[in-house]
């Protein structure tokens, strides 16, 4: 997955989208699928972004002085983004993370394996129980032709050993 920091043309909202690679972004847009969330306006553009680069291994960590665990409301808000995220869209994210979160903790994740673990379940080869993966979009269409629900999950999730 690749986070684009985006930005409404038409009222100058700031926002993130994921996709796939650029090339999603790009078909997705051309589709007219990639809107603001704040007015609707399809007249999106990528915002400019700065890489997010690893320290060179002959570097030492920079110290920092606060307790990242802890990142007060100030440190948190996006600085790309002088348009605050209304309180009814962070309240409405956070009820559909916890759903999400509740989902997940009876699915088994099978990373890679997704298409060919629902193609078991499905034809009878394996028991069915709930399970979450990665799947490319070929994947998911040839398993729509078969017949076997795929779905993507509304927030991207990391894989569990991705987790810190």
């Amino acid at each position: 997955m690749i986070v684009f920091d985006l930005i409404c043309e038409d009222q100058h909202h700031a926002f993130e989208g994921w996709f796939g690679s650029s090339a999603d972004y790009a078909e997705q847009k051309a589709d007219g699928l990639v809107q603001c969330p704040v007015c609707g306006s399809k007249n999106i553009a990528k915002a400019a972004m700065a890489p997010n680069l690893g320290r060179k291994g002959n570097q030492e960590p920079v110290a920092v002085d606060q307790d990242v665990s802890q990142p007060d409301a100030k440190a948190a808000q996006s600085i790309s983004s002088k348009t605050a995220v209304p309180a009814h869209y962070q309240e409405m994210i956070g009820k559909l993370a916890k759903m999400q979160e509740q989902f997940l903790a009876d699915s088994e994740w099978v990373g890679d394996k997704f298409a060919k673990r629902a193609r078991d379940m499905h034809y009878g080869d394996a028991d069915e129980k709930p399970i979450h993966g990665t799947a490319s979009k070929d994947e998911v269409a040839d398993l729509a032709e078969e017949g076997i629900s795929a779905l993507p999950l509304p927030i991207p999730v990391l894989p569990p050993k991705s987790k810190n």
